[in-house]
């Protein structure tokens, strides 16, 4: 794939249903911020990459229909760039979303509580503080959880000696502090888990800054990256990273007994099916599956993940209740930042035509990822989606990856490239 065509996805994306808004307000005939007696109220769940951007775009485009969205009252950290800050390249403050810059609309609420409860029948939300929300349509993005059962030994004592910092924050910089004190000579391993979970490049650029960062601090060290998998997204690419620039780095998938077992917290040890491991850190990424405010309501079905209509990411299971970002099963979507940012904005197209009494538009669905392999090289994977007899499927002829032979000078601009995109895609999602 050649960057022009990452530039078009990208520029795309940025706009992904921007068209939509005028066509949507003349059928209507309102004009923006006009009220009516059949207001219809839509509640959304979750102030991510997906709750944020659906709340804004529909307060956007159906003046008509009031938009509450709750958040929870403490700080968000963007998971994405969050490697970056696992190895000091930024620090992790400046992950941080401020909600006071939200932007605000005559017909969009921003709250912040702890929503404790949800009733996907009566779509009622109940708050930790003993407010409760009812709403014509409700949009859920609750994100993950990990499943803590999922690995024998997994407890408390486990997260706390092999953190997995996968939702950005304090434990960001709580691993940073953890990989300085890695002696030279020492040994760092990072866990890998099956799909599907959060982000599936993050564990292998992780494992390439932690690999650079170490090469540059402590070159005796070695670091191991032990898969569920025996592939994995830009595997390729990444590798070849990896001969090139990390002799030091080692990759042991499924089938080299590279699954994550039992775990030993007390002896400091990590059990394979064929090795046992003692790190001087390491990182343990668990299984995970849809948070458990949607699981709790019975929106994943019992599958772990919450199935929904891939035109208007509607629960198949509960009418009027639709479910976007990582908690949805939306492939071959990855569950990404970018991908909730434009499943949020199909989501609000859709309820913005619903409320309207005409058909939801057919969505287009884009992704684009990128992973640093060092701080001045770059990697990406782009793709879009349409809706085909029902199902998303990938559309053929508009998805690429970054050329494998491609130049030092190719990779250090696909590292800027990330960057902007990074800046892109907050602005879009948080205003």
């Amino acid at each position: 794939m050649r960057l022009s065509r990452r530039r078009f996805l990208s520029g795309i994306a940025a706009g992904v249903g921007a068209g939509l808004a005028p066509a949507l307000v003349e059928a209507r005939g309102r004009a923006p911020g006009r009220r009516s007696a059949a207001t219809a109220r839509v509640l959304v769940i979750g102030g991510g990459f997906a709750g944020a951007t659906a709340a804004r775009y529909l307060a956007r485009w159906a003046p008509e229909v009031d938009v509450t969205l709750v958040t929870a009252p403490g700080p968000y950290w963007t998971c994405p760039f969050s490697n970056t800050a696992v190895v000091g390249l930024r620090d992790t403050d400046s992950l941080e979303i401020d909600y006071r810059a939200f932007p605000s609309r005559t017909n969009l609420a921003l709250l912040r509580g702890e929503v404790t409860d949800f009733d996907p029948v009566r779509r009622r939300a109940q708050l930790a503080d003993g407010r409760a929300f009812e709403a014509d349509r409700v949009i859920l993005a609750p994100g993950i959880e990990m499943i803590e059962d999922a690995i024998e030994g997994y407890d408390a004592a486990a997260r706390e000696r092999f953190p997995h910092a996968w939702e950005a924050g304090p434990a960001t910089g709580d691993l940073f502090q953890r990989l300085q004190a890695v002696p030279d000579g020492g040994l760092v391993v990072v866990t890998a888990p099956p799909n599907p979970y959060r982000c599936p490049p993050g564990p292998y650029e992780r494992a390439s800054l932690m690999a650079w960062w170490l090469q540059q601090h402590r070159p005796k060290a070695r670091l191991v990256i032990l898969d569920a998998k025996d592939r994995f997204t830009k595997d390729e690419l990444f590798r070849a990273a990896w001969s090139e620039r990390y002799p030091a780095l080692a990759w042991l998938g499924q089938a080299d007994g590279g699954t994550l077992r039992r775990i030993d917290s007390s002896a400091g040890t990590l059990h394979t099916d064929f090795d046992d491991w003692t790190p001087d850190l390491a990182c343990v990424i668990p299984p995970q599956r849809a948070a458990g405010l949607a699981r709790r309501a019975g929106l994943d079905g019992g599958l772990g993940w919450c199935p929904v209509n891939p035109t208007t990411f509607e629960s198949t299971l509960y009418p009027g209740v639709h479910v976007i970002g990582d908690a949805a099963i939306a492939n071959p979507m990855p569950k990404s930042a970018f991908a909730a940012n434009s499943q949020g904005k199909a989501c609000a197209a859709a309820i913005a035509a619903l409320v309207s009494g005409v058909p939801a538009p057919e969505p287009v669905l884009l992704n684009t990822c990128y992973s640093l392999v060092a701080p001045d090289a770059g990697i990406a994977i782009a793709a879009a989606y349409a809706v085909v007899d029902g199902a998303l499927t990938t559309v053929e002829g508009a998805s690429g990856i970054s050329p494998l032979d491609a130049t030092a000078e190719i990779r250090a601009l696909e590292a800027a490239h990330a960057h902007g995109w990074y800046r892109s895609v907050v602005t879009d999602a948080f205003g």
